[in-house]
């Protein structure tokens, strides 16, 4: 803050200069300087040359306080507070309660305002176009100072600073501009934009001067006061939320230590620290500090308090919330408030400011619900209750009226109170409070109620309330003796209605007082009957919500409502008539007329047509001036000019188009001016005028597609985007008062009986309410029209006085207004029934539910007495069924004979299916309901179930196995295993590069195959790489050219090209070209394989990439290996672990556990299906041992073995089965259960506890029964009784054996006997057989199942490991997540380091590429060359005497110009450089060559003789050559510096180690550095030291020549540094989290023969010191060192070997270049022997035969044979055609033949028609009065069809009518019917049929007539 206040005078010197310039005239504004009030106001404005007073209005005060606007409360004293209502600054004294205003100076509102600390000032600022803030003296209120220029619309919030020296503004949009002031020389500090949306509040830290803080819409913004070299600046930092959800931040407050703490919209605290979120503060259990937002904070005398919309004030400890920090992942902290107050239920607090007086904890608070609170907040045992100083209107004023005989004022709102205003007292009287907000109020006239105390309002709930308005006082029954004070009014309700269902809109009386109307929402006028209760009279529908309702002044003859509807509708009724009684069902006015008016935009003909009429006056004018100058030169006697005589005409643009707006424009108002005549006013596009309308006489349109337009208008100045919302007249309709969109008030005088609005032309016109959202809603005059009332939306109301100074004072001599009194007998009526509930029914509905209810009733009578008829019906025929029963059987009838008919049973039947269907339809919802609960609960308890407990138990023993009780894996873990899983299937994570504190560590290459960096590679091991590993010898599929050897090489068949070449041809050639084409690709193939070959020969100091990978894994796995518990043990790459590795173990783990335990249930499920079977097979074995029994005798039969069943627990799943008989069993128990407890006597709540304990009692018994066990019941019963008939069966077979053994024992032979013996050893056999295998299939059962228990018990113990190592492991995953951030911080940081060497990497392989490309466009441009100088040479010829002249003008080099792109000066210059010095060299080199030819022939024309066209080609020639050298030379020079720039990367490392020598901080000159093959060059570095990372070097670099190489030497060695201190800082933290994983304790079982380490032969006490190891491990260890002895031995024999074989190669090397030498002579002598010169022999090789020739003879031969035979088959089709022609042309002719015979018959036919027809027609004249008859008598059944339709139409409109009485239709007589008499002719029979047709036809049209 010194600083500031040391640069503030400069700082604002330079920002009122902005050229830097001191501006000497610049004088401070002395201390006791202020402005004249009254020349700042705002004034109101009148039209020019106009009448109107100035003084017309005159502010009487303001009834309103607008409560939502942020921070509108400020304090001055101790009794004085500050608001602001609309363009008016209120200074309310709470003790007198007197207002005192100021107004704003703009007109255009007020902003916001604020007080300085030392309360000796106000700051108000305000709104409108460029808005100024206002410093106003306290208590003098004189303008001290004036801020201009802060922000372009308007300001939203203002602070001064601790000291009161500077003042902070923030504007609203656009701009939102922060600004530092230094108010007292009004001169700007500082600015900034703030925010890019709503900025809410600023203010100053009041511990750290140079902090401000901002916050707004979904952002809060810290600023500070930097002092920089170039002056103060406002730096801001955003807030960043993180984790947290963005919110709105309304209040907060800055702590001393720098911490900001802010509220939210969910009601916690957030508490900021260096532009991020702390930690977030809320209360126990997770509750919110507050409910809702937190809009204020408060730190004073250490004491942090806060306010919330939950009207709550909360105090909190400072020291817990200045320190908190969060101890876990969640961010949050839980913290109790020390004290805390709730101001009230319905109490909103928005904001507080605290009394000036010393020591006074008093606090005055905004409460947004419309009142100001006083607060004691010393949280002391004498602490005073809040108290609500003012109350008020919150929010919109819907309904305001005046009385019609007294200064009182209705208002209502939706804060559901009505208040009632002595706007003479200026003081509020009463307020009563409603269940519903107020929508509208009407203050009935004088002639409803004598006294004008009737007030008619309308709620949101479709309810009208009737109140009565009296003066308590005056009661008859009042005591004179009753203590308490009377209020100055009452309310009192006189009748409630509910004609709504909507919000009511409007209500309105008729002129005569007989009808109230009232309009709603819900698009109804509801009519009523006035009178002492209102009776309702009926409704009729309106297009649209209505809007307004006015009646028919007592000017018009006839009594109308017009009505205006939110949709542009405006529609007109008659007064309906009272005295008809409604006896239908419902109050819609069928007979009352509506007429509707639809408005259709003109506003764009309008404009057209002013458009028009204004070119049409210019048009005029300028003719009239030519008109001029031509008569002036005329009477100057010369002729007159051209431009005289011009007229000017300019281009007419197009007419502005014709504009509908989509969707309509708003109806704001309306009112009468004549009968079906209305003047409108529109919203939004139509606005700026006002329309004249009336209802059109053709109302036949529908509402929806009616456009009705304005027969008139007129133009309201200066309200295009300002409409007129509400208008009122005086009582002597001579002052027209409008209210504006904009909250301003205009006046309009007119003159007497001017209902046109002619004279509506000057106004008087005042900015009152809020020019934003202050829209003016309603506006009325007093019923002496001494006063003006407003309200606007901005929930002010303003009363303003219309009289001179002498009447007003007058007027307030009476210092209230007369409140009305009460009835007589109102104290002994009873009050009126109130309609509370807002779902209660209205008017129409009651009615319709009326007739509803008794039509049901008349139903439900006739339902009973067909019930009893059939009940008595059902009892007859019972009795007759009886008697028919007691009958014989021969006389009984049968069932089927006393049914009448079936088809009565048949639909008893289907509708008893209906109902059937009806009921499942109707307890679909609720079935669909059940079901889907109980699938909620089998997919949370039983379907997350994978394996229930089940035990299985053995037959002899106890011994028993269970399963485990097995849950599914978690959503997560199938996460986390598809993204191990992904991982995987990427490979192993990528290695990462060797570190640069180690370089002795060998690199290690990646999984891609990339090697290490040069820059970390050492010099000697750049060449060790074999040659046939390199890239630039890897075949590239890329390469076209490669691609075409590969494709052309080999020695396998020829190509597909070749095949299908040859197969073109046929013959000797094409075998001939075949055979020369295969030896040609062998030769390629050969030749290929060659150069494959020699390119894979390695270089000499090339050393095998086994042994070079082997002795890198050798490096790095030997040394001094470190135990993880070593303080410099560092982590290899493979064993690093993170969070993700961890969870993948972790799912592995859990992945096995569940495998096991899975595979280990499915066991123990098969053991129980074993036993299952068993079980069975032991059933059928027992049924065979009784079969067997029961042929034995009972003495030999062995006890059969009991069988076992299946246990309960060993079938768990059949727990929750279900079936139909259970449930029918369960509602019979429940049914039994309940009729019981209906018998009992027991209290009421002891029998509901017994009810609900028996339904619990039902369900236990139902689990432990079994859902099945019912059915097994049956089962088993089935099963016993077949049992017992087959015992009793083979009892009774045993008898009659028996029986007859002893009957037949004499008689059995000893054959018989000896059978029976067999048999019965036979039968004894097989029992005990059977017994023994039933016997061994138990113990073998047994068996099993021990066998399994004791691998589950080792499973068990498995398991249990398992156990323990999933909690060291989730252990380990907690710890790793704490460093995961750290982790990710450094891993990123080491990632964006190698990424940069990457980069670097990647430019060198670019560059080598470039190099490459630019290499083969040389070689291109070479060869191009070389074939230019060919041409050339071909074009001489032999023997030409021009050769020599010829080849010196082709090889003369000449000046050319080159073609220069504008791509910069720079390059321009060194263009222009190198064109200079190529001209130069070219200069040269020309007189060298005319010194040497010594003065030829002119080499530039064509020497006599010499063939000019030779000439011209020679010249073209050349040019040709020289483009190409320049593209030759520009290619080369473009080669030279990518060489350079590949060297420069290539040597980076050199260059480095070179200049790491040099000083930092010093200058040092470099030259003559060898680098490769380029130098340095007077390279002067400049070095500053810039913090990056651990050091880093910024260099700025000369360049001299292109030889520069040090700025990406620095760069490099840059990269090679933060590298470097990334790993190093990687490497430490890993080694830390290592420590840290070591620290955790790991449980590991252990047997006494596993521990080894033993002390002098004994375990000692603390195996602290001892080292815990994996068996398999240790001995693998042990195996290893075994191996590598063994392996060192071999390696040394391999070694003797590998020297001895490279003594060998040696010389055999040196004998085969011996051997290649020779053979190379020895060739070349042959070739010259066979060829006199030396060939290539690999492109003779290759050529092969000209396939292209004979492909084209062959084609040819093809073709002509083709085209021969489509010749033969065209001449064949001609034939046939012409065949074809001669037939068709025959038969034609024979056809013509035919039709002209066929012309002639019907000739003679024709001729003897009309010769008859003749003779005939005197017989038909005499029928034409036969015909006359039939006509008439179908005339008259016409018109008796007519009259017949006219009496069923009337008949209709009876029966449409309850109450109309119903006759029976007349009988018309019909005619009757005509006979035809046969004597008829066929023509007379055609005509009436004609005539019968045409009257069916005249009656059709005339019934559709009559039914329209």
């Amino acid at each position: 803050m010194d600083a500031l206040e040391e640069q503030q005078s400069e700082s604002t010197i330079q920002e009122s200069q902005p050229d830097g310039k001191e501006n000497p005239e610049l004088a401070t504004i002395p201390e006791d300087m202020y402005y004249d009030y009254d020349q700042l106001h705002s004034r109101p404005v009148t039209t020019a040359d106009s009448d109107i007073p100035e003084n017309l209005l005159h502010l009487s005060h303001s009834f309103g306080y607008d409560c939502g606007r942020r921070a509108n409360l400020q304090v001055l004293d101790e009794n004085t507070l500050a608001f602001v209502a609309g363009n008016v600054l209120v200074l309310l004294d709470i003790r007198t309660k007197e207002q005192c205003y100021l107004r704003s100076c703009s007109g255009g509102g007020i902003g916001t305002i604020m007080t300085h600390p030392s309360k000796r000032y106000l700051a108000v600022a305000e709104k409108g176009q460029l808005p100024s803030i206002i410093i106003y003296e306290y208590p003098s209120l004189r303008p001290h100072r004036i801020l201009r220029g802060g922000t372009e619309q308007a300001y939203s919030s203002v602070d001064f600073n601790q000291d009161g020296t500077l003042l902070a503004s923030v504007g609203n949009a656009p701009d939102y501009m922060l600004t530092l002031w230094n108010w007292r020389q009004e001169q700007v500090v500082l600015r900034n934009k703030a925010f890019s949306q709503d900025v809410y509040r600023v203010t100053f830290s009041t511990d750290n001067p140079d902090q401000l803080t901002t916050s707004g819409s979904g952002h809060i913004k810290f600023w500070k006061i930097a002092n920089t070299f170039t002056g103060l600046k406002l730096q801001g930092e955003l807030g960043r939320f993180g984790r947290t959800a963005l919110t709105d931040i309304e209040g907060y407050v800055e702590l001393p230590d720098g911490k900001v703490l802010s509220g939210s919209e969910w009601g916690n605290m957030l508490l900021w620290d260096g532009g991020l979120i702390k930690v977030e503060i809320c209360r126990r259990g997770g509750r919110t500090c507050h409910a809702g937002t937190i809009q204020h904070f408060s730190l004073d005398e250490g004491e942090l308090l806060t306010i919330g919309i939950d009207g709550a004030v909360r105090s909190w400890d400072f020291e817990s919330i200045d320190q908190a920090d969060c101890t876990d992942d969640s961010g949050l902290i839980e913290l109790e408030p020390m004290n805390e107050m709730v101001v009230g239920r319905n109490v909103s607090l928005v904001s507080m400011v605290k009394s000036p007086c010393l020591d006074c904890p008093i606090w005055f608070a905004q409460d947004s619900n419309g009142a100001i609170w006083k607060l004691d907040l010393s949280f002391s045992n004498i602490t005073q209750d809040p108290e609500c100083l003012f109350s008020f209107h919150s929010g919109v004023i819907q309904g305001m009226d005046v009385s019609g005989n007294s200064h009182l004022m209705a208002t209502t709102a939706m804060d559901r109170s009505v208040r009632i205003f002595d706007f003479l007292a200026k003081q509020q009287i009463l307020c009563t409070r409603y269940k519903q907000g107020g929508t509208t109020l009407t203050w009935a006239p004088r002639i409803v109620h004598r006294s004008s105390g009737l007030l008619a309002v309308g709620f949101w709930d479709g309810v009208v309330r009737l109140l009565e308005v009296y003066n308590p006082q005056r009661l008859f029954a009042v005591s004179l003796s009753s203590t308490g004070s009377q209020g100055a009014a009452e309310l009192r309700l006189k009748q409630a209605l509910k004609p709504h269902n909507a919000p009511v809109t409007a209500i309105a009386y008729e002129r005569n007082g007989e009808i109230m109307a009232t309009g709603s929402a819900d698009c109804t006028v509801f009519f009523f009957a006035v009178g002492e209760v209102y009776a309702p009279i009926g409704f009729v529908n309106v297009p649209g919500p209505v809007h307004s309702l006015e009646w028919s002044p007592q000017s018009h003859a006839q009594s109308t409502l017009l009505i205006l509807c939110d949709t542009g509708h405006v529609a007109e009724v008659d007064a309906p008539e009272q005295d008809t009684e409604n006896i239908g069902s419902t109050y819609l006015l069928q007979g009352l007329k509506v007429r509707l008016f639809c408005f259709s935009s003109i506003k764009s003909r309008i404009k057209r047509d002013a458009e028009i009429a204004r070119r049409e006056e210019v048009k005029q004018r300028r003719l009239k001036e030519r008109e001029e100058r031509l008569k002036r030169a005329q009477e100057e006697g010369r002729q007159p000019t051209e431009e005289e005589q011009r007229l000017e005409e300019e281009e007419e643009e197009e007419l502005p188009p014709l504009y509908t707006p989509s969707p309509p424009s708003p109806l704001l108002c309306g009112f009468y001016s004549q009968p079906r005549h209305f003047w409108l006013s529109m919203g939004g596009y139509d606005s700026g005028y006002l329309y004249h309308c009336m209802f059109s006489e053709d109302q036949s349109a529908e509402p929806e597609s009616r456009r009705d337009e304005p027969f008139a208008f007129i133009p309201v100045h200066d309200s295009d985007h300002d409409p007129i919302r509400t208008v009122s007249f005086n009582s002597s309709r001579q002052l027209l008062l409008c209210g504006m969109h904009s909250g301003r008030i205009r006046a309009y005088p007119l003159q007497p009986n001017d209902m046109q609005l002619q004279s509506m032309q000057a106004y008087w016109s005042l900015s009152v309410h809020d020019n934003q959202y202050g829209h003016l809603q309603h506006i009325h005059c007093s019923y002496d029209d001494q006063f003006v009332l407003t309200t606007g939306q901005d929930a002010n109301i303003f009363s303003f006085t219309l009289l001179p100074q002498e009447q007003l004072q007058q007027a307030l001599q009476q210092r209230k207004a007369k409140v009305p009194s009460p009835r007589i007998g109102l104290e002994k009526e009873k009050a009126a029934q109130d309609i509370d509930d807002p779902t209660a029914y209205s008017i129409e509905t009651a009615k319709q539910k009326v007739v509803l209810d008794r039509l049901r009733g008349e139903a439900e009578q006739r339902k009973a007495q067909r019930l009893q008829r059939l009940a008595q019906l059902q009892s007859s025929f019972q009795n007759i069924l009886q008697q028919n029963n007691s009958l014989p059987p021969h006389a009984r009838l049968h069932r089927a004979e006393l049914e009448l008919d079936a088809r009565f049973r048949e639909e008893t039947e289907r509708v008893t299916s209906q109902r059937v269907r009806e009921a499942r339809r109707e307890l679909a919802w609720e079935e669909e309901r059940h079901r889907i609960a109980l699938k909620k609960l089998q997919e949370r308890f039983w379907d997350s179930l994978v394996s229930e407990t089940v035990t299985v138990v053995a037959f002899r023993s106890d011994h028993r196995i269970s399963t485990y009780r097995l849950l599914a894996l978690s959503d997560r873990y199938t996460v986390l295993k598809q993204r191990a899983r992904a991982s995987s299937l990427r490979g192993p994570p990528q290695e990462r590069r060797r570190s640069i504190v180690d370089p002795t560590k060998p690199p290690v290459g990646n999984d891609t195959g990339t090697t290490a960096p040069i820059t970390q590679v050492p010099p000697s091991l750049l060449n060790q790489v074999p040659q046939h590993q390199s890239p630039r010898y890897h075949t590239n599929a890329d390469d076209p050219e490669e691609r075409g050897a590969v494709s052309g090489g080999g020695g396998g068949p020829p190509s597909q090209s070749a095949r299908t070449s040859v197969g073109k041809l046929a013959g000797r050639q094409a075998e001939k070209l075949l055979k020369v084409a295969e030896k040609a690709e062998k030769a390629r193939a050969k030749i290929l394989k060659r150069k494959k070959f020699y390119a894979s020969k390695p270089s000499e100091n090339c050393e095998d990439a086994a042994d070079v990978l082997a002795i890198r894994a050798a490096t790095e796995n030997m040394g001094d290996f470190k135990l993880k518990t070593a303080k410099d043990f560092t982590v290899p790459e493979h064993l690093r672990m993170n969070v993700d590795r961890k969870r993948a173990q972790l799912v592995t783990l859990e992945e096995k556990i569940y495998e096991q335990k899975t595979e280990m249930n499915s066991r123990v499920i098969a053991l129980r299906d074993s036993k299952g079977a068993l079980l069975a097979s032991m059933r059928s074995q027992l049924q065979h041992l009784r079969e067997i029994q029961e042929r034995l005798p009972p003495a030999l039969r062995c006890p059969p073995p009991p069988l076992p069943a299946l246990l309960p627990e060993e079938t768990p799943e059949k727990k929750l089965r279900y079936t139909r008989a259970t449930l029918r069993r369960y509602g019979a128990l429940l049914r039994a259960r309940r009729e019981q407890q209906g018998r009992s006597l027991v209290a009421e709540g002891e029998e509901g506890e017994e009810g609900q304990r028996g339904e619990s009692d039902l369900l236990a018994e139902l689990e432990m029964e079994g859902p099945d066990e019912g059915e097994e019941e049956e089962g088993e019963e089935r099963e016993e009784r077949s049992e017992g008939g087959r015992e009793e069966e083979g009892e009774e077979r045993e008898e009659r054996s028996e029986g007859g053994r002893q009957e037949e024992e004499q008689e059995m032979t000893p054959m018989e006997e000896e059978m029976e013996r067999v048999e019965e050893i036979r039968n004894l056999h097989l029992q005990d057989t059977l017994l023994q295998e039933m016997e061994d299939a138990l113990w073998r059962f047994d068996a099993e199942l021990c066998v399994l228990r004791h691998e589950k018990l080792a499973l068990d113990l498995q398991m249990k490991m398992a156990d323990l190592r999933h909690v060291t492991l989730f252990q380990e995953l907690l710890l790793l997540k704490e460093f995961e951030k750290r982790e990710n911080t450094l891993q990123g940081r080491l990632n964006a380091r190698m990424q940069e060497q990457d980069e670097l990497e990647e430019k060198l392989e670019e560059c080598k590429k470039q190099l490459d490309a630019k290499r083969r466009v040389m070689v291109g441009l070479q060869e191009r060359e070389k074939a230019n100088a060919a041409t050339f040479h071909a074009s001489l010829g032999d023997n030409n005497k021009f050769a020599e002249f010829l080849t010196r003008v082709f090889r003369k080099k000449i000046k050319r110009v080159k073609k220069k792109e504008k791509t910069g000066k720079h390059e321009e210059g060194g263009a222009s450089s190198e064109d200079s010095d190529e001209e130069s060299d070219w200069d040269e080199d020309e007189e060298d060559e005319g010194s040497e030819n010594g003065g030829g022939p002119d080499d530039s024309v064509c020497p006599p003789n010499c063939d000019p066209e030779l000439f011209r080609n020679t010249v073209q020639l050349r040019e040709l050559r020289l483009d190409v050298e320049e593209q030759l030379a520009e290619e080369k020079k473009m080669a030279d510096g990518l060489k350079k720039e590949c060297d420069a990367l290539a040597k980076k490392p050199m260059c480095v180690t070179l200049l790491s020598q040099v000083a930092v901080g010093h200058c040092a000159v470099v030259s003559q550095v060898e680098v490769g093959h380029y130098a340095v060059l007077c390279c002067v570095v400049w070095w500053s030291v810039v913090e990056v990372g651990q050091c880093a070097v910024l260099c700025s670099v000369v360049e001299v020549g292109h030889c520069a190489v040090l700025c990406s030497v620095v760069e490099a060695k840059i990269v090679q540094s933060t590298l470097q201190a990334a790993e190093g800082e990687l490497e430490l933290f890993n080694r830390e989290k290592q420590q840290k994983l070591n620290e955790l304790d790991v449980v590991v079982p252990l047997r006494l023969h596993q521990i080894e380490f033993l002390v002098n032969g004994a375990v000692p006490r603390r195996l602290s010191s001892a080292l815990v190891l994996n068996a398999r491990a240790l001995v693998r260890l042990q195996g290893r060192i075994r191996e590598l002895q063994q392996e060192k031995g071999h390696q040394r024999a391999l070694y003797r070997q590998a020297r001895q074989q490279h003594v060998t190669l040696l010389h055999e090397h040196r004998d085969m270049e011996a051997k290649i030498q020779e053979l190379e002579s020895r060739c070349e002598v042959m070739m010259l022997k066979k060829f006199g010169k030396l060939v290539d022999l690999e492109a003779l090789q290759t050529l092969s035969g000209n396939r292209n020739l004979e492909e084209m003879r062959q084609d040819s031969r093809v073709r002509e044979a083709t085209y021969t035979q489509e010749l033969k088959a065209w001449e064949a089709k001609v034939c046939r055609a012409r065949q074809v022609l001669t037939q068709a042309t025959r038969e034609h002719t024979e056809r013509l033949q035919r039709m002209n015979s066929l012309l002639f018959e019907r000739k003679e036919l024709e001729d003897k028609l009309n010769s008859r027809q003749k003779k005939m027609g005197a017989q038909f004249q005499g029928g034409r009065r036969a015909d006359m008859q039939d006509l008439a008598r179908l005339q008259e059944l016409v018109e008796a069809q007519s009259r017949e339709v006219a009496l069923m139409q009337q008949e209709i409109s009876v029966l449409s009518r309850k109450s109309g009485h119903i006759l029976p239709p007349p009988q018309t007589p019909l005619p009757p019917p005509a006979h035809l008499q046969a004597t008829h002719s066929l023509t007379h029979t055609t005509r009436l049929r004609r005539a019968h047709h045409a009257t069916r036809q005249l009656h059709t049209h005339t019934q559709l007539s009559s039914g329209k």
